[in-house]
């Protein structure tokens, strides 16, 4: 059996704090480039070479020690440390015994950070039937992807948005929050959205058409700044950041307001995450706040991908997105997007196409 090196992206400890790149190794293995040693039980299984993975904030959450299980969601438990980091990819199929996927088929979905990756049971992946020029392969980890289903999943089906109404998006030029505010665009609502550099503001009132945006980091008093930009209130708050954003923003919200807590990437890195103190605002004010994980939501993809690709074609939906290239920089790339390093979505090339 002929046996092949796979270069891999592995967790050295629990991370406590911060990520630092100390925290990764790059090192290599060996791997069958067969399917054959799989357990004639009635395993099936796909042997993929992965050519892009996501740097997806929530993997920080499944970095830690204290980190609690999530039973039936991709936050179902931590990485332990020695082990080869998971997270979604774009692969192409070398090799399979699942009657779903042949060789040279394209998917997207869980997979190891690694050159190859033998995928037992592979319900989690997805074919890929559309790449074009206008269509990129990357973009299955985006806009087409994960990111792009937690997007319309929170912004439509939790927030029931309506024409005219106030909607604030923080981290607005995010994998997430770039595609949230153009959602509201098209649904003729008001957007403001929030990112940490200048580019970042730009990128949200340019390219993907806000209202208005601002740095939150210019603001010494967020609660004041909030005001100034909603003196009237927010119907629906996109929650990328969780912390002391949300907290001021309950403050502000309108009756019957909605928010989508989608992410909470300013507490991932805190030992001690930070309270909320402002919640029993939401009792008067009959404001709904949900959480959720876009995998309660599978049934909705198809509709999404035609949703979303019609946009495209029509030029109504744009997507930035940011390319390292290899392996050897995957950790630096993860750590950036905690030190707002990374301009759009970050993903990681493993290989060309």
């Amino acid at each position: 059996m002929e046996m092949r090196r796979n270069k891999q992206v592995v967790l050295n400890n629990y991370v406590s704090g911060w990520p630092k790149e100390a925290d990764f190794r790059v090192q290599h293995s060996q791997y069958s480039n067969s399917i054959n040693n799989i357990p004639a039980d009635g395993t099936v299984a796909v042997l993929v070479k992965n050519l892009y993975v996501a740097c997806d904030p929530y993997m920080r959450h499944r970095m830690s020690s204290r980190h609690v299980s999530h039973p039936g969601t991709i936050l179902r438990n931590s990485f332990s440390p020695h082990s080869v980091l998971v997270g979604y990819g774009v692969a192409r199929v070398i090799e399979s015994t699942h009657p779903d996927f042949k060789e040279g088929d394209h998917v997207w979905g869980l997979t190891g950070w690694e050159e190859y990756t033998l995928i037992p049971n592979p319900h989690n992946l997805n074919k890929i039937a559309l790449i074009t020029d206008d269509v990129p392969l990357s973009y299955y980890l985006g806009v087409l992807g994960m990111p792009g289903v937690a997007a319309y999943v929170g912004f439509y089906n939790l927030c029931s948005p309506k024409a005219g109404e106030t909607v604030y998006v923080s981290s607005a030029s995010g994998g997430v929050g770039q595609l949230v505010g153009q959602f509201a665009k098209m649904m003729g609502c008001y957007v403001i959205g929030s990112a940490g550099t200048k580019l970042k503001v730009d990128l949200a009132k340019d390219k993907f058409g806000y209202n208005h945006a601002f740095n939150y980091k210019e603001e010494h008093d967020l609660g004041a700044a909030l005001k100034r930009y909603f003196p009237e209130g927010i119907d629906i708050y996109f929650d990328n950041v969780g912390g002391k954003m949300l907290d001021e923003v309950l403050l502000l919200m309108k009756p019957h307001g909605r928010i989508a807590a989608c992410g909470m990437i300013s507490q991932y890195n805190l030992e001690e995450p930070e309270g909320i103190k402002n919640l029993f605002n939401l009792i008067p004010r009959s404001v709904e706040i949900k959480g959720y994980v876009e995998t309660d939501f599978k049934h909705i993809y198809p509709q999404y991908l035609d949703f979303a690709i019609k946009s495209f074609k029509e030029g109504s939906l744009n997507y930035v997105e940011d390319v390292a290239q290899g392996l050897e920089s995957a950790a630096s790339a993860f750590v950036g997007i905690f030190h707002g390093r990374n301009v759009g979505k970050q993903i990681i090339r493993v290989a060309s196409e």
